[in-house]
């Protein structure tokens, strides 16, 4: 299969040919249709976040079964499919708590000599590696895709919509007329926006340093934007609010800006980590908030347990009470990935989608 091979941090991603394994007992072939492009793959080409190299990254697809191997009982030959870029056991503890996000045992579950490279095996990313024309998969991490649904809209319910909303109703299960902050309105932070509507919040602030972003964070809900480019985000939003949202969602992934988020919101509000914080960097938040009963909590993947939430997403995508069609801004071929990413990079996209 052609797949998108990265050799080293700061280099760009290479097209080559790139073996996959039969699926075994419990394991799915995927044949990809759309896999979305997310800035989480840009910590690992940068080298914020450490990974081995060469490595096929992406994390966020959608395709049809080609093959099952012995055992899967879920899907079958033919199948549409979204795929959980975190694989879940089921039987662990965090499993049986209904958090298979936090899963104790996914990396057992990834298939880290099952591609190769002239003849070499090679890592999976994320128990996926989604930007090839074919994904091994465990067949828990697939969900049932309707057939009204585009392929390129489930693509980035893997991801950045799950992400976003379930940040919000699933990690911070913020209550009907809360205030709400979204410090960056990126692809997941668009999709915070979204969940605070679905969730009711009586006011939500977006905060971009780009006017195309602040433009989008309207489109998709925001009732109020800053630009921070042009003047202090903390003391605009305690000026908007009287004091501080209930809840500030941090969505780009920086040390400061996490630190922002708690500095922005009320005695007894909590900030919403949901960017990846480099894993070398530090959060540091001033103790006395901690009298004030001010929190600060993470959220990853939306806190999802997939074949629960990504299918309810799907269900309000086809009622149009959640954009994703408008989420998608480009669409590239494989060959034209470095191409998406240097777009995401200038913030000229909200998604960009790789088509298959």
């Amino acid at each position: 299969m052609k797949a998108a091979v990265m050799y080293g941090v700061g280099q760009p991603l290479v097209i080559e040919d790139v073996a996959v394994d039969e699926p075994r007992a419990g394991e799915v072939l995927v044949k990809t249709s759309a896999s979305g492009v997310c800035h989480s793959d840009l910590h690992f080409m940068e080298g914020s976040y450490p990974t081995a190299t060469p490595i096929v990254l992406g994390h966020e697809s959608a395709g049809i079964v080609e093959k099952v191997g012995d055992g899967v009982k879920n899907v079958k030959a033919g199948d549409r499919v979204v795929i959980a870029f975190v694989g879940s056991c089921g039987f662990c503890d965090n499993c049986v708590q209904g958090k298979p996000n936090l899963c104790d045992n996914t990396a057992e579950l990834g298939r880290g000599d099952r591609l190769k490279l002239n003849g070499n095996a090679m890592a999976q990313f994320a128990n996926m590696s989604a930007f090839a024309e074919y994904q091994l998969v465990s067949a828990n991490a697939c969900v049932h895709v309707p057939a009204d649904v585009p392929m390129e809209v489930a693509a980035l319910v893997g991801c950045s919509v799950m992400t976003g909303v379930g940040a919000v109703t699933n990690t911070a299960r913020i209550p009907v007329g809360s205030t709400v902050a979204v410090v960056g309105a990126g692809g997941v932070g668009l999709n915070i926006i979204q969940g605070a509507v679905l969730a009711g919040a009586s006011r939500i602030i977006a905060i971009d340093l780009l006017e195309n972003k602040l433009a989008a964070a309207r489109e998709f809900g925001a009732t109020d934007v800053i630009d921070a480019s042009k003047e202090d985000a903390i003391v605009k939003v305690m000026g908007m609010t009287g004091g501080g949202v209930d809840f500030a969602f941090e969505a780009i992934g920086l040390a400061k800006t996490a630190e922002q988020c708690f500095a922005m919101i009320k005695r007894g509000g909590k900030a919403v980590i949901v960017g990846m914080v480099p894993v070398a960097a530090t959060v540091n938040v001033p103790g006395v908030g901690f009298l004030m009963e001010k929190g600060i909590i993470g959220s990853f993947y939306g806190s999802t347990r997939q074949t629960h939430d990504m299918p309810w997403l799907m269900e309000l995508y086809r009622q149009k009470r959640l954009k994703i069609d408008e989420l998608i801004t480009r669409r590239y071929p494989l060959t034209q990935i470095n191409e998406a990413y240097a777009a995401l990079k200038n913030g000229e996209v909200n998604r960009s989608v790789i088509a298959f």
